[in-house]
């Protein structure tokens, strides 16, 4: 009898704690466990000097965010600063942290005019070595990798804003087939990696973006493995896109798959309370648009930390473009991101 009644009084004090400090101290689904609900890869570019040495910016980079992308240290420059010798450590890195916390990769970039080595922009190959050159690169660079790369930027910025291609040494050397090449090469070496081309500038629908359109119809009308379009967003408070939910879904009507690849959002410095929401908006927009079309599979934010910020090293007196502030704070853009996801999963469900 003893024991009996002991059990009911259990039972009655089990029934009688309130069930909501438990739940209260959980921790809120960060931007990962949001995305997936969409089947959305949500990601960050890396720097990989603050991963070796900032704990804070090591432990949101790996619960955060589905994918990776190498800021610096999967270019060219990086990976064969001698012709021929490879230095694969940093790249090999992030690989290794991307396996730990069950990421993605998204490999960044083979072919682009910046960030060459000096050896290849000093000498004057002729045509036919800078074609062997290129091709050695491609299936070195992917190779290394193969099967475990997510995508590729395989050709990055190729176009001029009025829609003509950019004056680089492959277009020089090679002529407007080096895109072509380029993308069979990268799919020799590694079938499974989706790969992309990549520009900045093309949100909207303008004369760029038509040029990028009419080239990538123009790969999958001769066959050429292209598998998407990587729209960079490096957007400003003040001027955002008007017609990129339109630009992303023609592309989605070619089959191709899209990627939001590299947001920012900058600022004229300092930051105020009506830019930041400004801010706020427009990362919450883009995001909308991309969860609006079919095969928008990811949305990568270049940096999520102003604390690391390339921005103001490029555009002087302008900055604050991420989703957290120097000190780790949420700004109101990564609250109106949370906000964006969790509104639209809750639609879903329903």
């Amino acid at each position: 009898m003893r024991r009996f009644l002991a059990i009911v009084v259990g039972a009655l004090v089990l029934l009688a704690t309130p069930l909501a400090a438990p739940f209260a101290s959980a921790s809120p689904p960060t931007l990962r466990q949001l995305a997936a609900r969409h089947d959305l890869r949500i990601g960050t570019a890396v720097d990989m000097a603050a991963l070796d040495a900032d704990p804070v910016y090591r432990q949101r980079t790996g619960s955060e965010f589905s994918t990776v992308t190498a800021e610096n240290v999967m270019k060219w420059e990086v990976l064969e600063p001698q012709r021929g010798q490879y230095d694969w450590s940093a790249a090999d890195e992030l690989m290794s942290f991307a396996r730990r916390h069950g990421q993605a990769v998204r490999g960044h970039v083979l072919v682009w005019h910046n960030q060459l080595p000096a050896w290849l922009n000093e000498t004057d190959f002729s045509a036919a070595e800078l074609r062997n050159i290129l091709r050695q690169h491609i299936f070195d660079t992917v190779g290394h990798f193969r099967g475990r790369i997510w995508q590729w930027d395989v050709v990055n910025e190729a176009f001029n804003e009025d829609g003509t291609l950019r004056d680089t040494i492959c277009l020089r050397k090679l002529g407007p087939g080096y895109i072509a090449d380029a993308f069979r090469w990268a799919h020799q070496a590694d079938p499974k990696a989706k790969l992309f081309y990549n520009d900045y500038n093309i949100e909207d629908v303008n004369a760029k973006s038509d040029a990028v359109y009419a080239l990538v119809k123009s790969l999958r009308a001769q066959g050429v493995p292209i598998d998407g379009v990587g729209v960079q967003a490096h957007l400003t408070v003040d001027a955002p896109p008007t017609t990129f939910r339109e630009n992303l879904k023609r592309f989605d009507r070619l089959g191709l798959d899209t990627a939001i690849t590299e947001a920012d959002v900058r600022m004229v410095l300092p930051p105020d309370a009506a830019k930041l929401r400004a801010q706020a908006d427009v990362y919450r927009d883009i995001l909308g648009d991309c969860l609006a079309t079919r095969h928008c599979i990811s949305f990568t934010v270049w940096g999520f930390t102003d604390k690391y910020s390339w921005v103001p090293g490029w555009f002087e007196g302008e900055g604050a473009a991420n989703l957290l502030d120097e000190n780790y704070q949420p700004k109101p853009a990564y609250d109106a991101v949370r906000a964006e996801l969790a509104a639209r999963s809750v639609a879903h469900a329903a």
